[in-house]
């Protein structure tokens, strides 16, 4: 049977580039932000990290660390708890290339999915639809109950997804977009006109993949793991970045690397780790 794990505790990896660099990082059950110079080994470490979660089956039902150290891409994660057999986590690229054609990309969206942020846009629907669901038959079985303070419980149910709706509109306010709450799809209203998320700019699509993914985590604990998210975002986006995800799920704990100042100006510089500081 699947034990989730709360959190990750550690991350060793025995070999980051053929024979060198020994990585162990203790991470805190919050905050963890990654920094280092250009090619220092930041994103390898996420992306050995990423690699590794990938292997671990849906069922569970096999402990990889519990393999010969170095069995797959040289790394080994320690989880809270100690007995947990896989964990949840999502991965958040924030580089916006241009997809290579094909007629099922012509399909999506009516065309509108041309770039990577397009098509995490268009998975994350099918998410935001699915927890808007899960939420209502909460709410639903709560009201049914009979528990006098059934409405109370079910109000704080549909929190989450209002307080994202609050955040975005709020952001997005000097452009003059604010999220349409009569439909169940995520689209905008700009002026009077409904638009789609895929014609936002790049920063705004970014932001809201962010925080899109966040809310349809359900206040889960699981790992956000995230490669220099600042790109394509606002300073003062950027300033609130760490907070706005805390507001959302504080059960997340966030792994990301960042060159930003910013990122941490806010009081999340405590949770600062040098890539040199993790280095044998």
């Amino acid at each position: 049977m699947q034990k989730f794990a709360e959190y990750i505790e550690k991350i060793e990896i025995n070999s980051l580039w053929n024979g060198h660099k020994h990585i162990v990082w203790k991470l805190q059950p919050s905050v963890n932000v990654l920094s280092g110079k250009n090619g220092e080994g930041k994103s390898t470490i996420i992306n050995r990290l990423v690699q590794h979660l990938l292997s671990i089956p849906p069922s569970g039902e096999i402990r990889i660390d519990a393999l010969p150290q170095g069995a797959l891409f040289g790394v080994k994660v320690d989880f809270c708890p100690k007995d947990a057999t896989t964990i949840r986590y999502d991965v958040i690229r924030s580089i916006d290339r241009q997809l290579v054609q094909s007629e099922r990309l012509t399909t999506l969206a009516e065309g509108a999915v041309s770039t990577e942020l397009d098509w995490q846009l268009y998975q994350l629907q099918r998410r935001y639809l699915d927890y808007q669901v899960n939420v209502g038959n909460r709410m639903i079985q709560l009201l049914t109950s009979g528990d006098p303070s059934a409405r109370e419980q079910a109000a704080a149910a549909a929190e989450m997804k209002t307080k994202f709706q609050d955040l975005v509109d709020e952001l997005f306010s000097e452009t003059g977009k604010r999220i349409d709450r009569q439909s169940n799809e995520l689209r905008f209203c700009q002026y009077g006109e409904y638009i789609s998320p895929y014609v936002l700019s790049s920063g705004e699509k970014q932001m809201l993949i962010i925080l899109l993914t966040v809310l349809t985590e359900d206040l889960k604990p699981y790992v956000l793991l995230m490669d220099e998210p600042e790109v394509s975002l606002h300073f003062d986006w950027q300033k609130r970045l760490i907070d706005m995800i805390r507001q959302l799920n504080p059960h997340a704990q966030i792994v990301l690397t960042t060159h930003s100042p910013a990122v941490i100006m806010d009081g999340w510089a405590d949770c600062v780790t040098e890539v040199s500081e993790i280095s044998q």
